[in-house]
């Protein structure tokens, strides 16, 4: 957002200045968006005097869809439950459900009970489902027609209607409310008045089921360029569309699970905005794996304690064994996780992607084998370096053997954890934190102290 600082600043001082009619013209023209951004960065009580402020019921509940939801949970539990009925009418069904769930549990059995029983009963239909299922995403006033339903009515009640979701597509129903088809708007308008439904629309439609995990929904979506998902039933009945605006939203928040997964940090996508103890609290047991990892590693250098004293120079290039293998595991635990995540690594491909990375390794510890080895050798020959058992050429193999089995081997494991989880049914993000980098500096150690040993000896 443009300006983001300015608009700030802007809120702030209209608030102080008590200018209540000049703050809620501003806010009117501001997108429902971009006041989620500006919440973030005031205060509470500024949040709830500036929310207050902003006249229109149906902009205020759009701000509300938008708004991070420790922020969301926070503003509505300090509001009247009046003006939080308001707002949550104003709202879409799915909308509804997931704020309903962010609540305390007796505020959201008191907002269910002042509803109607219809509206209700909806949303608790819609609140039973998984958080990260196709279910908790679809909206259930979805718009449907009966296939024997003519162009020309079908775009008579398409004007006629104003409640339900329509999303550039027309569903076609039959007598029992089952699926059968899909037709665009574009093709729909362009047709004859007389022709029927049934005679133009597409068959193969890409449906869902309430329990479909949302990675799925938003999989399909990506792979076949469409701007809504159909819910159907275990009987095909259409239960509610998934539009592409929440499936973008999907992907955004699972992008981030993964991202800060791979990081180590846990999965909270609002983890910027917790307090440092929170934050403290979310991150210590990811690094506590690493400590345990680094714990080992010591143990392991202490056990080759004699034969780093005989030759002193291999402590020199320990580190850059141990970092350059750690980068090619992270880097090859990223590539598989994303093309998983992104169904471009299947069971079928896994063991060829594996081998392939492993030849990957195998290649960069070649390369910088060669110029690490070469580099010990270099300064074991000009005397730089206290080598003591070893001669130069045997410090310059040792050093190059290493790199490359250390490289080759974090490039397998990298590769082959997230397979092993997903196989298992396991999100395969966690690979890429700290039990791939733990295990990948082990590895390295005693790869290295193996190969020198071998020289030594």
């Amino acid at each position: 957002m443009k300006d983001l600082h300015l608009h700030i600043d802007t809120v702030r001082r209209l608030l102080r200045r008590h200018a209540k009619s000049n703050l809620e013209n501003m806010l009117a023209k501001l997108h429902p968006a971009d006041l989620a951004l500006i919440f973030r960065h005031i205060t509470t009580e500024e949040r709830h005097d500036v929310f207050l402020t902003i006249a229109d019921v149906d902009h205020a509940a759009e701000v509300v869809s938008e708004m991070d939801e420790h922020l969301t949970e926070e503003l509505l539990v300090s509001l009247p439950i009046e003006k939080t009925m308001q707002l949550m009418k104003a709202m879409s069904p799915d909308d509804e459900a997931d704020i309903l769930q962010l609540l305390p549990e007796e505020l959201a059995e008191d907002i269910l009970n002042r509803l109607k029983d219809s509206e209700s009963d909806e949303l608790e239909t819609l609140m039973a489902y998984p958080e990260n299922s196709a279910g908790g995403l679809m909206i259930p006033d979805v718009f449907a027609l009966h296939e024997d339903t003519t162009v020309g009515e079908a775009i008579a009640s398409i004007q006629n209607q104003d409640e339900q979701e329509m999303v550039f597509y027309l569903y076609v129903i039959d007598d029992r409310q089952h699926l059968v088809g899909v037709i665009s708007l574009r093709d729909l308008i362009t047709s004859k008045p007389n022709r029927k439904l049934s005679q133009m629309m597409i068959t193969r439609v890409h449906a869902v089921q309430p329990l479909t995990d949302q990675e799925e929904v938003a999989h399909i979506v990506s792979q076949y360029n469409i701007l809504a998902v159909p819910v159907v039933d275990e009987s095909n009945k259409l239960m509610g569309i998934i539009t592409v605006d929440d499936v973008i939203d999907v992907i955004r928040e699972e992008a981030t699970e993964d991202f800060l997964q791979m990081a180590g940090a846990g999965r909270d996508r609002d983890i910027l905005m917790k307090s440092a103890f929170s934050n403290a609290k979310t991150r210590i047991p990811w690094l506590f794996a690493s400590w345990i990892g680094g714990m080992l590693v010591a143990s392991i250098i202490t056990t080759y304690e004699e034969t780093l004293g005989q030759v002193l120079a291999l402590i020199a290039f320990l580190p850059i064994i141990i970092g350059m293998a750690g980068n090619v595991g992270t880097q090859t635990a990223t590539i598989v996780v994303r093309g998983i995540a992104t169904g471009r690594v299947a069971h079928s491909t896994a063991l060829k992607v594996v081998l392939k990375e492993l030849k990957v390794g195998f290649i960069l510890g070649a390369l910088y084998g060669i110029l690490l080895g070469g580099s010990g050798y270099v300064l074991g020959l000009l005397g730089y370096m206290d080598m003591g058992v070893m001669s130069a050429p045997e410090l310059g193999i040792t050093i190059g053997t290493a790199i490359v089995l250390a490289m080759a081997t974090a490039a397998f494991v990298g590769a082959l954890v997230p397979v092993v989880l997903n196989r298992i049914n396991l999100d395969p993000a966690v690979a890429t934190g700290p039990f791939v980098t733990t295990s990948v500096d082990i590895l390295g150690v005693v790869v290295y102290f193996i190969v020198a040993g071998f020289f030594i000896l």
